[in-house]
Order: structure tokens, then C-alpha cells, then sequence
């Protein structure tokens, strides 16, 4: 849901730690101690609070423009079905007015409860069988009905729209432009076909190595369903091997051999992959571009914008889409 002006955020920028402990007080009921800690967020802001009863509460502010109510009630209702089915994710409190989503001056928030955790960056066999286990619960919830307002994760259709917005955004110009707007779009032809007949579901979108919590003694959690969209199963997985398909295939046969305790994996999708990637490369560019309408400059690596950047990004999906056309299929997908 990318915008293209910061015009809209004033209300954003005027978030002080005493107005976050204000609207999480009226919105919960509950008094709040004076703690208030930032945490880092590229996109929202985030503090950690605590409820006069000692609990810790995450209080999140949605930046404004990039999502609508509509779309981030359909993230906080995956999460609470997913959540009723006691599948670890962590659902949003439930507010005094029944809600679980607050307003202010055009600006949406949340409240999470606190939960600590950390990072597993080189899973186990059984930690990769886990995972399997976990996704295909969240998607056999995923699979129940679609959302109101979230992107499709499909070439023509999410792919094509960040191309059009980064053309737009007016960060790259000239003769680079022709370049860049070419590679992408041959990108989009070749991959298109590939998706015909690809199961959509609602999926997590953004199922990294970071979205995964490790609590010992306890199930993996995942967080941050910010970027939750329809898509294919898949999207949900390749974000986690380490590295190409044909160089993770251990990672992959423990992955789907605990996906398919609970939901079958159609390893056809295997195949989408690198063309998954080469999307990503186009969304995390037009990413890149919605910071820089926010004036986010700040976010950004040093140089992003740059000519020398835009002659690599173009180089890099020239190089994707020959992988696609090159890429060998493994034995068992033949």
C-alpha cells in the first residue's frame, strides 16, 4: 500500500512518548507506568509501555497512507484466528471499545502484549521440520476465506504496480529509467506464465529469519504480519533457506516433510522461487522509493538513489531473469 507524499503525516511526526502512553491508557482503560522505550522500526513507531500491573505492553503506530483500516484489520483478524487456534503468533489486545485497532488524527495504532524472545539464525533438522509444521498451520488458516484489502502476490499485478510507482516516484530519470523500467518489465513477461494455476492464499509475506521468534522450551512465534498478502505458499518459505534452491535441498525435504504433517506442499511451486526473488528485488526497491516520499532518506543505505546504485539494480535483474531462463530444475520436479 504505497503512497506518494509525506503530506499526510503530520500527526505522525507530532508522536510524542506522552501522547503513545495517553492513547494506550484511553484505548485499554488501563494506567501505564512512566516507562516509555522506543524500539527501532524502519516504517512505524514503535514503543515498549507498561500497564501499572507490571504487564508489557508494545504499542505500535501505524505511519500513515500505507495501509488503510481495512487492511490492517485484515492482518489483526489473521492473527487473532490464528491466535484462537493456538498457533504461536501474537495477537494485538483487544481494546475497551471492542476494537482492536485505535485512531488519532489519521493515525492507527495498536497494542501488543510484551513477549521476549530471540533470533534462530542456522535452525536444526528438527527445527527446519518445526517450521514446516508452523506454516502450514498459518496457512490452512490462510486458506479459510480471503481478506478485504491486501495485495496479490502475482507478477501482473503487485510487481507491476511497484514498477509503476517507482517510474513515478521520480527517483530515477533519464536514459536509466528506459533501462531499469525494460529490465523489470521483461521480468514481468517471463515470470507471469509461471503462476497459472498457483493456489493464493492469505500468507504471513514477509517470513524471514527476523519474523521468527525462538522462545526455549517453547514453539518457534511468528511476528510482524505487517506485510500479509495472497499469495502463493511458497513466499512463505524461501525467505528462510539459506541459500538458492539447489543449494538447500536438505533445508527444503526436512521443511516440507513437517509442512505436510498438517497441509500438503505442492512442490510445483518450488519453481517460483527465483522468480519470487526477482519480485522482491522490484518490491524493496519501490520500498526504498516510498521512504523517499516520506522523506525517509534517513532509512535508506548511503548511495541508494544514486546512478551507480540504478546501473547495479538493472544489472541484478538482468542477471535474475537469466537465472529464471537458465535455472535447472531439481530430478524430483521433473
Amino acid at each position: 500500500m504505497l503512497s506518494d507524499t509525506g503530506d499526510h503525516i503530520s500527526g505522525f511526526s507530532e508522536l510524542t512518548p506522552d501522547l503513545a502512553i495517553t492513547l494506550i491508557e484511553r484505548e485499554l482503560g488501563e494506567r501505564c507506568t512512566g516507562l516509555c522505550r522506543p524500539l527501532a522500526s524502519y516504517i512505524n513507531r514503535v514503543f515498549e509501555l507498561q500497564l501499572d500491573g507490571g504487564e508489557g505492553i508494545i504499542a505500535k503506530f501505524y505511519r500513515p497512507g500505507r495501509w488503510s483500516r481495512e487492511a490492517l484489520l485484515d492482518e489483526h483478524e489473521f492473527l487473532r484466528e490464528l491466535a484462537e487456534l493456538e498457533i504461536p503468533v501474537i495477537a494485538p489486545r483487544v481494546f475497551a471499545s471492542g476494537t482492536t485497532l485505535g485512531e488519532h488524527r489519521g493515525m492507527y495504532f495498536t497494542a501488543f502484549p510484551k513477549k521476549l524472545g530471540r533470533g534462530c539464525d542456522e535452525p536444526s533438522d528438527d527445527q527446519w521440520e518445526e517450521l514446516g509444521r508452523l506454516l502450514a498451520r498459518v496457512h490452512n488458516v490462510g486458506a479459510i476465506h480471503p481478506p478485504r484489502n491486501r495485495i496479490t502476490m502475482l507478477p501482473e499485478r503487485s510487481t507491476r504496480s511497484n514498477i509503476e510507482f517507482i517510474l513515478r516516484s521520480g527517483c530515477i530519470t533519464g536514459e536509466l529509467r528506459k533501462e531499469y523500467e525494460k529490465a523489470a518489465q521483461d521480468i514481468v513477461e517471463l515470470i507471469t506464465p509461471m503462476f497459472d494455476g498457483t493456489e493464493l492464499i492469505r500468507i504471513h509475506g514477509d517470513c524471514h529469519q527476523a519474523n521468527i521468534v525462538y522462545r526455549p522450551g517453547e514453539s518457534f512465534y511468528l511476528i510482524d504480519f505487517d506485510d500479509m498478502a495472497v499469495g502463493p505458499a511458497v513466499q512463505d518459505f524461501w525467505m528462510l533457506l539459506p541459500g538458492h534452491l539447489t543449494d538447500s535441498m536438505l533445508e527444503v525435504d526436512l521443511f516440507i516433510e513437517g509442512y505436510e504433517t498438517f497441509r500438503r506442499f505442492d512442490r510445483r511451486t518450488l519453481t517460483l522461487i527465483e522468480p519470487l526473488r526477482a519480485m522482491r528485488y522490484i518490491h524493496f526497491t519501490a520500498w526504498c522509493a516510498a521512504q523517499v516520499a516520506d522523506g525517509g532518506f534517513a532509512r535508506l543505505a548511503p548511495g541508494w538513489g544514486t546512478q551507480a546504485f540504478w546501473r547495479s539494480e538493472i544489472a541484478d535483474l538482468r542477471m535474475q531473469r537469466d537465472e529464471i531462463i537458465g535455472g535447472a530444475k531439481p530430478s524430483w520436479l521433473m
